[in-house]
C-alpha cells in the first residue's frame, strides 16, 4: 500500500516537473524569440537611418588658378566627376569670370520608403551637373558641363539598369517637375533645378555631395597629393 502510494508520488513529482520544464522552456524560448526579433528591428531601424544619413561624393573642384588682370579676375577650375562605378570620370577644365563660382545641377529626390528600403534604382537622390560659370558673367552665358544631345560621361560604365532608368528620368525632367501622377509613377518625390556657390580659392578642393533623401552640399578642404598630376594638364588663364 505505502509502496503504491510512493509511486503514485513519485510519479505525480515527475509529471509536475516536467511540465514546469516545458513550460519554462516555452516561456524562455518565446522570451529569447523576442529578444532576438528586438534585435533584428533595432538593426533594421540602424540600417534605414544610416541609409537615410549617408552621403555620396558626386564631383571635386579643383581651383587650379586665379588671376587677376586689369581689375578682372579670372578662375580656372578642374571638375571631376565620380562615375556610378566609384570610379572618377577623366576631368573637365573650365575658365570663368570673377572670384565666385556657380554650378547648377538638375536633381531628383525618390520617395523616402525607397531610400529606407535600399532600393537599387531609387536607394539614393541622384544630380547631373548642367552648367558652370562665375559670378562675372550672365547665367546665360555659362559653359555646360555636358556636351548638349551626347549621353553623359556619368553613364559611362554604369550598371545598364540605372544608366536606362535616370536617363529616361533625366530626358522628362521638367514632366517630373510638371506631372504630379507621372512623378509619382517613377517615384519620384521632387525632381528640381539646384544651383550651388562658393568663393573660389586657390589651390583648395571642393567636394559637392548628395544626401540621400535630401539635395547638394559643397565642402570645401587642401587639394591632397594625388590630384597634383591632374592639375598639370589644367588649362591656362589667356
Amino acid at each position: 500500500m505505502f509502496r503504491v502510494v510512493g509511486q503514485i508520488i513519485v510519479l505525480v513529482f515527475l509529471i509536475s516537473a516536467g511540465t514546469a520544464g516545458l513550460l519554462w522552456y516555452r516561456s524562455h524560448t518565446a522570451i529569447q524569440r523576442q529578444l532576438e526579433e528586438v534585435t533584428a528591428k533595432n538593426e533594421e531601424l540602424k540600417q534605414i537611418v544610416q541609409r537615410l544619413s549617408v552621403e555620396k561624393r558626386v564631383a571635386e573642384l579643383l581651383v587650379t588658378g586665379q588671376e587677376t588682370i586689369d581689375g578682372k579676375t579670372r578662375t580656372t577650375l578642374l571638375l571631376v566627376e565620380v562615375g556610378r562605378n566609384g570610379v572618377n570620370l577623366p576631368p573637365k577644365g573650365f575658365v570663368v569670370e570673377g572670384k565666385e563660382v556657380h554650378i547648377d545641377a538638375m536633381v531628383i529626390k525618390f520617395d523616402q520608403h525607397f531610400v529606407e528600403e535600399g532600393d537599387p534604382l531609387r536607394g539614393h537622390s541622384v544630380a547631373l551637373f548642367t552648367r558652370i560659370f562665375g559670378d562675372r558673367e550672365a547665367p546665360a552665358n555659362a559653359q555646360m558641363v555636358d556636351k548638349p544631345g551626347e549621353v553623359p560621361d556619368i553613364y559611362r560604365d554604369a550598371d545598364p539598369r540605372i544608366s536606362q532608368f535616370e536617363q529616361d528620368l533625366w530626358k522628362d525632367f521638367w514632366r517630373l517637375f510638371d506631372d504630379e501622377r507621372y512623378a509619382k509613377s517613377k517615384g519620384v518625390r521632387i525632381a528640381n533645378g539646384e544651383g550651388k556657390w562658393f568663393p573660389a580659392q586657390p589651390d583648395r578642393l571642393y567636394t559637392i555631395s548628395i544626401e540621400s533623401n535630401g539635395g547638394l552640399n559643397v565642402t570645401s578642404g587642401p587639394v591632397p597629393p594625388i590630384y597634383q598630376q591632374a592639375m598639370k594638364t589644367q588649362p591656362t588663364v589667356q
